[in-house]
């Protein structure tokens, strides 16, 4: 066969061997396919950018190369507060609150960012690089309305924003995951192509008399590309493709310039330590898994916010009434000392009346300084609750009214608590998370027991070298007659050069058809004896993971607790209503008829004025359980994880950042009567004091 047609047939298989790696490089190094985790809204994808895509070098080359820019944080508020804005006042219901929280609430903001950081650990482990870890924790740095639940201190779920980030060595709940991630050594699967260009001179002084020259001159040009890929299953594939052209002055050198290429491929699959899916895909199954758990963790920093905006709203309702009633009480006050003073004035009073209606609006003076106070203090942490910045004067100086009530049914709803017990294991995003860290420490136990084993590797090899060039002027054997060839140094045919000269094609196909090759098969095996980090390393795994089911049952043993805590406040506020509202009855009628008592002589303006702060007891008390009531169930759907469900919150538009769908809270209603706080409201319908 001739020589020409057989290196032509060698190119051909080396091209296809070299295209088929590159085409399978060029595809996503991916596991096999897991089972769907369920579509429920706790694990619903949470619609963001997707950053687990590369960018591809295709339409543009270097775009791969090139940083992506994110934009810069959007720090004013969105347009509806400005929609809610009248008369100088904020104007606020509910639903409001709770949509400007989900559009501005830095706490949100925050968390927001963890899903896109969530999205870049998934692309970098579909390059088999280790990843970084997500923050999956709570943000809770908005100050104001309390929380309740598991983990009550800020960043007390996985990882915590607050308290420190997650990922390797901070687990689910506090628990650690010191071992989450180890096992065999992970070869990138991303292609990685070295290349090498260089042009080196050397002179060096002659030592020899065999050279003939006093210094030896030797230019060196050389052009190498290697090539390094790892795959999902364990096998490894490197090719190294060398040229060098050096010329030399040197005697003896055959050829000058000499054209030196060599050829290696070689294919290395793990067969113990690292073989398989399960050792070489752990950080993608990690990651993804982490993406789905900042996903569960953005609902969860969604129903804390709720919670909390809902409570800081309940608290400025409760302060707003407050001021009210304090406001009423004032009046009342004021009126009865102007009256007192009229009747010392004529003599009908001892002035020790006097003294003591003075003493009583003193009292409700100091009363109604600390409720406008403690009002002004709610209207600013709603307000801070609700946007990003308060640098607007117009903003930072408005009165927050609320415009929502309780709507209290007139029949309790009661389930068993069993179901809401059921209900709860199925949605509260804590037990969630503990399923999916659960998934993850599994997958990581693989690799830390594949890591176990000893390293044993089958690899194959296939390598050729190439020489051409053109005769050296400067050698001696060429030079010399066939007489002196015979009788000299260069004696033997053998050394005889051969003559023209060959270009670097010629040296290609010598390199790919056999005319020197390197070729062969070998086993590598290495056994760390005792293995004792090894062993180490896959006890604590096992721990760990052990661990981790224990903390998932004494969680739901938490929940059981809480749900059936947040259904007995329910049912105990209810009865501290009914009991206010009866309390609040009693002291109008009897307000009421210790004024009329006064207006026939047979009472005094402090018997009057007693009951008149009895009924603004009771009026603050029934407010105060009405909003008691209120937060307890607000804490049941938080305890059974559908808070978001039974407000009508879209967790889309928390993503987003902008609402399109307005929550629609159950039980409140509209305030039929909208009294400022600015002035005694007891001008306005109040109580009136005795005449």
């Amino acid at each position: 066969m001739p020589v020409p047609r057989f290196a032509f047939k060698h190119r051909l298989i080396i091209a296809a061997a070299v295209l088929g790696m590159l085409t399978t490089a060029a595809r996503a190094q991916e596991p096999p396919a897991a089972p769907n985790p369920q579509n429920s809204p706790e694990t619903r994808p949470v619609p963001t950018l997707n950053y687990t895509q590369p960018v591809s070098h295709f339409p543009n080359p270097i775009g791969p190369y090139t940083p992506r820019h994110v934009n810069a944080p959007n720090l004013a508020n969105t347009a509806r507060i400005d929609q809610l804005m009248h008369d100088g006042k904020l104007y606020l219901s509910l639903n409001d609150a709770i949509a400007l929280a989900l559009e501005n609430n830095l706490d949100v903001a925050i968390a927001r960012y963890n899903l896109n950081i969530a999205d870049t650990d998934v692309l970098r482990a579909k390059a088999g690089a280790s990843i970084l870890g997500v923050n999956a924790g709570v943000v809770q740095n908005t100050p104001g309305g309390g929380l309740g639940g598991i983990g009550a201190t800020a960043g007390a779920s996985t990882g915590g924003t607050s308290l420190g980030a997650g990922g390797i060595g901070a687990g689910t709940n506090g628990l650690v995951s010191s071992t989450l991630g180890l096992g065999p050594q992970i070869t990138s699967f991303d292609p990685v192509v070295t290349a090498t260009l260089q042009e080196d001179h050397l002179d060096s002084v002659s030592s020899s008399l065999f050279n003939g020259v006093p210094v030896l001159a030797q230019n060196t040009g050389t052009v190498n590309f290697n090539y390094l890929q790892g795959f999902s299953w364990g096998t490894n594939v490197s090719v190294g493709f060398n040229n060098s052209r050096v010329t030399s002055n040197v005697p003896f050198t055959t050829y000058s310039p000499l054209i030196n290429s060599s050829l290696r491929l070689q294919l290395t699959q793990h067969l113990l330590q690292g073989f398989g899916f399960p050792a070489n895909t752990r950080f993608i199954h990690i990651a993804k898994n982490n993406r789905e758990l900042s996903d569960v963790a953005f609902r969860l920093q969604i129903i804390d916010t709720v919670d909390q905006i809902e409570n800081i709203y309940w608290d400025l309702v409760y302060s707003y009434e407050n001021a009210r009633v304090q406001n009423e009480s004032l009046a009342f006050a004021q009126k009865t000392l102007s009256d007192t003073k009229k009747q010392v004035e004529i003599g009908s009073l001892a002035p020790i009346e006097n003294v003591r209606a003075q003493s009583t609006v003193a009292q409700d003076q100091q009363l109604v300084t600390l409720a406008q106070t403690n009002l002004q203090l709610e209207q600013l942490l709603m307000k801070n609750a609700l946007t990003r910045t308060l640098k607007d004067p117009r903003l930072a100086t408005a009165d927050v009214i609320p415009t929502s009530t309780v709507d209290i049914p007139a029949q309790e709803e009661v389930l068993p608590t069993e179901d809401l017990i059921n209900d709860a294991l199925r949605h509260r995003a804590e037990l969630v998370e503990t399923r999916i860290d659960l998934n993850t420490r599994d997958y990581s136990n693989k690799a830390v027991r594949s890591a176990l084993l000893p390293s044993l590797d089958v690899f194959a090899y296939y390598a050729g070298s190439g020489l051409g060039g053109s005769q050296s002027s400067a050698n001696l054997c060429a030079n010399q007659t066939p007489e002196q060839l015979l009788l000299g140094f260069c004696a033997g045919p053998g050394h005889v050069p051969p003559v023209g000269a060959t270009g670097i094609g010629s040296t290609w196909d010598q390199m790919v058809n056999s005319t020197a090759p390197d070729k062969g098969v070998g086993l590598q095996l290495n056994i760390p004896i005792r293995n004792r980090a090894a062993q180490a390393a896959q006890i604590r795994s096992e721990l760990e993971y052990r661990q981790a089911q224990m903390r998932q049952q004494q969680i739901e043993n938490q929940v059981g607790i809480e749900v059936r805590n947040a259904q007995y406040a329910v049912q105990q506020n209810r009865a501290s209503v009914e009991s206010a509202r009866a309390a609040v009855e009693l002291g109008r009628q009897s307000l009421d008829a210790e004024q009329k008592k006064y207006q026939f002589g047979t009472s005094t303006n402090t018997l009057v004025l007693q009951y008149q702060s009895q009924l603004a007891t009771a009026e603050s008390t029934l407010v105060n359980a009405t909003v008691a009531y209120e937060k307890s169930r607000i804490e049941l759907d938080r305890a059974t994880g559908q808070l978001l469900d039974h407000n009508g919150i879209s967790i889309d538009d928390a993503a987003r950042g902008q609402v399109t769908r307005m929550p629609n809270v159950p039980y409140i209603a509209p305030r039929k009567d909208m009294p400022s706080v600015a002035q005694p409201a007891g001008q306005a319908g109040g109580p009136q004091p005795p005449q």
